[in-house]
């Protein structure tokens, strides 16, 4: 028998991997808590999702309700399937940098103590199995503000003779700029994962997302604003764009990619790896852009909203350099350019989200 644990398991990347792994013949133990639904209202519950996993998979799927710092918890399981284990993908996470500063003690424990506690049982219980850590560009803080930036018309871009106008590289310093308290917390975790490959010779590997999104991401104003943009034009809900004149420039890359890239490396792991992940110069876009085209898609003007002050530590410009996954993993391909994204986030959803229309 093939385990995979998959943490956040109704969550956008844990649902996905969910699904396409018991696809691959394992059977998956999903552990999740709807603590979304603590962090960001009901709107952003995952019970939903939860059903349909538990429906759509039947035996290959089992579902533990429950907290990842929950030490006794994540330790019996481990222990109870131990050498059967293959897989590990932690997608479970407080994901907001503005709602670690509501509550830093719930932020913390969930980002590093609940990541400890997978690393550790993993350690104990099954040392061979494959570690794959969902981490964070926010790792970085806002050093890639200090880059070389240039207004431009719809968005903010790098000077084009810069290294990293590629994207952003692995070797940009983590330290010396501000985080986020999320974005600490998200850094304890990924040098933990590091070190757990290092030190004790496990196969593990963070990847420093940039935004990742789909159809099937429950976006609230605090996370997910690919999804949640998209969802306040279907219902004609207003939306707020804070600071950067809405020029700021993300990556987005798509739950398939980024489950493919896990497949990979699920398939051929090496040792405490570090990749950034996400759209690359592939699929990206600033906030301006992104209206424009979920304005396009939709058929309909957009009512948004403009907040002069932006969101400590968030980036201006940043953009994923994938080379390095792509070196160790050349067949891996993105497939899902931003307007793909959005368009299929909108037609998966226009129909519940028009429900929801103010009216």
């Amino acid at each position: 028998m093939s385990i995979a644990i998959i943490t956040g398991s109704a969550g956008l990347i844990g649902s996905e991997a969910t699904r396409y792994f018991a696809s691959q013949g394992m059977s998956v133990v999903g552990i999740d808590n709807d603590m979304r639904r603590e962090f960001f209202g009901e709107e952003a519950s995952t019970r939903w999702q939860v059903q349909d996993l538990r429906d759509s998979l039947g035996d290959s799927y089992r579902h533990v309700d429950g907290d990842i710092r929950d030490e006794l918890l994540i330790k019996n399981i481990f222990a109870e399937f131990g050498d059967d284990i293959q897989l590990i993908i932690h997608a479970a996470a407080q994901p907001s940098h503005d709602w670690a500063a509501r509550a830093p003690m719930t932020d913390f424990t969930v980002n590093a103590n609940g990541t400890l506690n997978l690393l550790e049982m993993t350690r104990r219980y099954a040392k061979d199995a494959v570690f794959i850590f969902t981490s964070t560009n926010k790792v970085y803080g806002d050093s890639p503000n200090q880059l070389p930036l240039i207004e431009q018309a719809t968005r903010w871009e790098i000077d084009p003779n810069h290294p990293y106008h590629s994207g952003i590289r692995e070797d940009l310093s983590i330290d010396q700029c501000m985080h986020s308290l999320f974005g600490a917390s998200k850094v304890a975790a990924d040098i933990l994962v590091q070190e757990y490959g290092r030190y004790f010779g496990m196969r593990t590997a963070t990847f420093r997302g940039g935004c990742l999104t789909g159809p099937n991401h429950s976006g609230t104003q605090l996370h997910g604003f690919l999804a949640y943009l998209v969802k306040c034009a279907v219902s004609r809900t207003p939306y707020t764009i804070f600071g950067y004149q809405g020029k700021q420039v993300r990556d987005n890359i798509h739950s398939h990619d980024l489950i493919s890239a896990f497949d990979h490396f699920f398939r051929n792991p090496r040792v405490g790896e570090v990749y950034n992940i996400g759209g690359s110069r592939f699929s990206h876009c600033s906030m301006r852009e992104a209206i424009e085209i979920t304005q396009q898609i939709s058929g309909q003007q957009f009512d948004y909203e403009y907040a002069d002050a932006n969101r400590q530590g968030d980036h201006i410009w940043y953009v994923s350099d994938v080379s390095k996954f792509q070196g160790h993993y050349p067949d891996w391909r993105l497939t899902r350019n931003i307007t793909d994204i959005i368009r299929e986030i909108y037609e998966a959803n226009v129909e519940r989200w028009q429900e929801l229309a103010v009216r």
